[in-house]
């Protein structure tokens, strides 16, 4: 008997038709002779509005206090799933994050998982029952509190849960098909994606494509967890998100089996897909002296705000003044934090002055062809060229170019540089539900 690990968005259990729909889903895998472990997110926008809530009440909520109200969500949602599950003559289980072993760091709002020890699962499982399991959510051993582990934590719960348990299969169930060559919302003659490695997926969900988070690809590529990306919505097959290295070779398939490689291989294609993100500001820090040591003291103090910095660029420095410019971008929410912090120590680094832009947009285009093929480049600045779009920061890794522009071209240098590589389909991509939040 294999297991299947199971993840619903809270788009697919926004309402009570949707738990029931989500039920029966289950209920048929478990028909089919798997046993089935699910996380699930709290329903619809459950989150965002707690969170508003929140915010209502006090400016600023206490990290650990909202740790507990945002939990809510995710305990009413599994609570739900349970009862329609036994309604339908199955036997299931609900467990908190805690009570399933999800153990985690001390950092409330974006905690990490250090150790999964599934004893009440297993037992649970053992029993024949169905494993419900709030998603999102984890428990400091140290502190004995309750944590959350940020954006896309249901997608961790569940990778997490697939390594503990050595799952054969971990489904992560959407509002769309599958992963798409770009965001459907945006691109409407996106294609979906048969099979794209965990190298490729990284670089997608760390750009912008917000149908798997990053650490959830992470965390799978690391524990060599095979994920099954689709709709909640029907039973097509979606995309499988495998790690080539693992398994010898081994190509995975929909229902967790392998196929050998040798009888599978084909050339991957030259780009997997498009991906863009407006969430990040640019700062630029003027008159910089152009000596060795500047640009370590600068960062050092941007390291000590937590900001994740992605792209920088180095300006030539002027001969004349011997100064030159230094920009980078973080996370746009990171953005004052930062400026706050370079501001404070302006005397002692030395530049002039700091410039703040919060209306870019980053593009990045993804393929681990791209190691193999010539004038990718050529063609994606082409493209940008002929649609009038200026490019302000450039980025590469072996299987990446990123660009960034303005906010207000980002998507259609999404749809020009998507139709350039040949990457629109044929019909329009369907979009079942959700608002994407």
């Amino acid at each position: 008997m294999s297991l299947i690990v199971q993840k619903f968005g809270g788009s697919s259990v926004s309402d009570a038709e949707g738990i029931r729909r989500v039920a029966k889903r289950i209920v048929e895998t478990r028909k089919a002779g798997h046993d089935v472990v699910v996380a699930v997110s709290a329903m619809g926008d459950t989150t965002d509005e707690l969170l508003d809530l929140a915010h209502e009440v006090t400016p600023i909520p206490a990290p650990r206090e909202l740790d507990m109200l945002l939990t809510a969500g995710e305990r009413i949602s599994m609570a739900l799933l349970a009862m329609a599950i036994k309604s339908m003559g199955h036997d299931a289980r609900s467990f908190t994050g805690s009570q399933a072993g999800m153990i985690t760091d001390a950092q409330h709002g974006s905690a990490r998982i250090v150790d999964v020890t599934p004893v009440r699962l297993r037992e649970a499982l053992d029993d024949g029952a169905i494993v419900i399991v709030a998603g999102f959510q984890g428990f400091n051993r140290d502190t004995k509190d309750i944590t959350t582990l940020g954006r896309g934590g249901s997608d961790t719960t569940a990778v997490a849960l697939a390594a503990a348990l050595k799952a054969d299969i971990c489904e992560i169930y959407t509002d769309v098909d599958g992963v798409y060559t770009s965001d459907p919302r945006v691109v409407p003659r996106a294609r979906k994606i048969d099979r794209i490695t965990s190298e490729e997926m990284l670089e997608l969900a760390a750009n912008g494509a917000k149908v798997l988070y990053i650490r959830a690809v992470e965390y799978a590529r690391r524990h060599n967890v095979v994920l099954h990306v689709r709709s909640s919505f029907n039973n097509n097959e979606g995309t499988i998100v495998y790690n080539p290295e693992s398994s010898e070779g081994a190509t995975p398939n929909a229902d967790g089996t392998v196929s050998k490689r040798e009888e599978t291989d084909v050339e991957n294609p030259m780009i997997a897909g498009v991906a863009a993100d407006l969430s990040e500001a640019k700062i630029t820090i003027v008159g910089v002296p152009d000596i060795p040591g500047k640009a370590a003291q600068i960062f050092k103090i941007v390291a000590k705000t937590n900001a994740n910095v992605d792209m920088i660029v180095q300006n030539v420095s002027s001969a004349v003044t011997g100064r030159t410019d230094i920009s980078f971008t973080v996370p746009m929410n990171d953005g004052h934090r930062v400026l706050q912090a370079l501001e404070a120590e302006k005397s002692e680094a030395g530049f002039e002055s700091l410039q703040y832009d919060d209306q870019i947009g980053k593009l990045a285009l993804v393929g681990a062809g791209m190691r193999t093929n010539s004038g990718v480049s050529a063609k994606l600045f082409e493209a940008l060229s002929d649609a009038g779009i200026n490019i302000e920061m450039i980025s590469t890794s072996e299987i990446r170019i990123s660009v960034v522009t303005r906010a207000d071209t980002v998507n259609t240098a999404l749809r020009v540089v998507h139709t350039a590589f040949g990457l629109d389909a044929d019909d329009v991509a369907e979009v079942h539900g959700g608002t994407g939040r």
